[in-house]
């Protein structure tokens, strides 16, 4: 597994790949690495710890985590 504790392109892809995998995502284009700021990193790594440890999200979870990655995407 990557160590994880350091804010890399590298680990904020692995992160991102890992939010999308966890929850079946369709539109994965919504996540792409290069539409977030490694000032996110940190955030985004302890949204990635939370989801690995679900088994299944409900229609609010998926809503809430859709959302809260939303926000922490650059603004263009």
């Amino acid at each position: 597994m990557a160590d994880l504790k350091e804010a890399t392109q590298e680990n904020l892809r692995f992160v991102l790949e890992g939010i999308k995998g966890k929850l079946n995502m369709v539109n994965a284009s919504v996540m792409r690495p290069e539409d977030f700021d490694l000032s996110s990193y940190e955030d985004l790594l302890y949204l990635y710890n939370m989801v690995q440890k679900k088994q299944s999200f409900s229609i609010n979870e998926m809503t809430a985590i859709v959302e809260e990655l939303g926000s922490m995407r650059k603004q263009s």
